[in-house]
């Protein structure tokens, strides 16, 4: 594609780069594509749980960071990367800044127009995480065994013709506990970004993506780049949107916005 598209913000989280089902490939081709002023790495970009166990990292994810380095050089982009639960070992050096393109951080303040988003990668209101992180690895081995299910499930719908299709997205859509924990989830942080005196609220964590207005807060989720492969973009006119990377636009030679990106949500105008 001759002209890249240009975003003038762009958050992806939850790309778990270091185990078998992270789609460190699919996230390297989407960011080729375009041209964006600030680029906020929400969390769990690397999964620091799954690499002391049994995870590997392999050139694909190295592919990703010499792709990012290559934004900030190319596009002058700043890059935000914001620690998750899963990436906690960037504890020990944040916060960390190099230069004024790169720095590491807990959380961040985006103005947006005339508005301001609180972007955090959400665990600090997961209790699980926080407070029993004994039980976030027990759930983080169940969680690998779906994705793992997941894997296979999609091979078998590819073999078949079929789109790619999430597991987990269903689980969680259809068992009341994760409904709950997730309503739960989106209002704790409506709350927070009050608190902050914002006007909305980004995240990612509970792998949900979504863009809604809550009360007097606009709350959006980047979703799960390994489940979902969404992300958030913002335009120059101060438009949200979620977007979907479509794996079959990659190898066409000249592919539309719509093509490239697949399905688009609605989008919420903040300027």
């Amino acid at each position: 594609m001759k002209n890249k598209l240009h975003f003038r913000t762009i958050v992806i989280s939850d790309l778990h780069l270091g185990t078998t089902g992270s789609k460190a490939k699919e996230v390297t081709n989407f960011l080729k594509q375009y041209k964006c002023r600030k680029l906020i790495l929400n969390g769990d970009i690397i999964d620091g749980w799954q690499l002391k166990k049994y995870g590997a990292w392999k050139k694909k994810h190295t592919a990703f960071f010499k792709t990012v380095l290559k934004m900030m050089d190319d596009y002058d982009t700043k890059v935000i990367y914001l620690r998750g639960n899963h990436d906690d070992f960037l504890d020990q050096i944040m916060p960390l800044k190099l230069g004024k393109q790169f720095q590491i951080r807990k959380d961040y303040i985006l103005k947006s127009g005339d508005k301001r988003f609180y972007i955090t990668h959400g665990d600090v209101f997961d209790s699980i995480t926080t407070h029993m992180k004994w039980l976030a690895y027990l759930g983080d081995v169940g969680y690998t065994f779906l994705l793992w299910i997941n894997k296979l499930y999609n091979h078998y719908r590819n073999w078949q013709g079929l789109p790619y299709y999430s597991l987990s997205q269903v689980v969680k859509q259809r068992v009341k506990a994760a409904v709950n924990y997730i309503s739960d989830f989106e209002e704790k942080l409506t709350e927070l970004a009050r608190s902050r005196n914002c006007d909305g609220i980004i995240c990612g964590h509970i792998h949900q993506p979504a863009i809604r207005q809550m009360g007097d807060v606009v709350y959006m989720n980047s979703g799960d780049w390994v489940e979902s492969l969404s992300a958030l973009v913002e335009d120059y006119n101060g438009n949200w949107s979620l977007i979907y990377y479509n794996e079959e636009a990659k190898t066409a030679k000249e592919p539309t916005i719509s093509e490239f990106f697949g399905q688009r949500e609605r989008l919420v105008k903040v300027s």
